[in-house]
């Protein structure tokens, strides 16, 4: 699919590897609603790209917000032929610890937030993208929802988040199966450990020790090899019901 002209919708939109896809979108002549918790950084960003952009606050726990957020991208640009699922919180909690089991709500917010909400937007937005009228290759829109490489190597007090993004892996083929007949290709991707604003956070010498266990190259993730994956994976017409690793060749150790 072609970017240029597209509209798209971006979850967790506002910052991070879902900032750096809004901007190499726009870049590339796409419009974009940029969803998101964060309503101050939210409308910061999309003040930057003009009538290219509009912000919208969006909980995807909340089925009212998603809908909002997708009746944006109608209401202002026609249509939406993109969604780019990066909403989501990272946590950790072992099962048990020394005052007892972990507290069982957490783990349902985790699971809501990042698994449960990415449904819930991706079966709004595809409903949409049905009633596209399909490109010269048969295409009336892109999915694609962001896992993490916990999907596969879950480090110890990450059972929540990682059941999570593996939920995430788990319905990526048959999602793009359901959606085959509408025209509608869906792909993940799991990243790694990558520079955002979270990681910014922590000490250097705590930077330059994550980067360390990267095979190669031996550093943090940029976003904007974050959003050259999504850009491809729009692009590719015959790229569908796959998760892409992009981690630098990383396996997770047990802490």
């Amino acid at each position: 699919m072609e970017i240029k002209g597209a509209a798209a919708l971006v979850t967790g939109g506002a910052s991070g590897l879902g900032a750096a896809a809004v901007e190499m979108l726009i870049a590339k002549g796409a419009k974009v609603v940029i969803a998101d918790m964060n309503e101050e950084k939210g409308r910061e960003l999309a003040a930057k790209f003009g009538d290219n952009a509009i912000f919208i606050k969006d909980n995807v726990t909340i089925t009212a917000e998603n809908e909002a957020a997708v009746a944006a991208a109608i209401e202002k640009f026609g249509k939406i032929d993109i969604l780019l699922n990066a909403a989501g919180v990272a946590s950790a909690s072992k099962i048990i610890g020394k005052e007892g089991p972990t507290v069982l709500d957490w783990y349902k917010m985790v699971i809501d937030i990042n698994l449960i909400g990415t449904f819930d937007v991706m079966r709004l937005a595809a409903w949409e993208m049905s009633k596209n009228t399909p490109n010269d290759k048969g295409e009336k829109g892109v999915i694609i929802n962001v896992a993490s490489v916990a999907a596969f190597d879950g480090q110890m007090g990450q059972a929540a988040y990682s059941a999570s993004k593996a939920g995430i892996v788990g319905m990526t083929l048959p999602v793009a199966r359901d959606l085959s007949r509408d025209g509608i290709r869906v792909n993940t991707i799991a990243p790694g450990i990558f520079d955002t604003p979270m990681m910014a956070l922590l000490p250097q010498a705590a930077r330059d020790s994550l980067g360390a266990q990267v095979p190669f190259p031996k550093r943090l993730g940029e976003p904007s090899e974050f959003a050259l994956l999504v850009c491809h994976m729009i692009e590719n017409s015959y790229l569908n019901g796959e998760t892409v690793r992009l981690d630098g060749c990383i396996r997770m150790g047990i802490k």
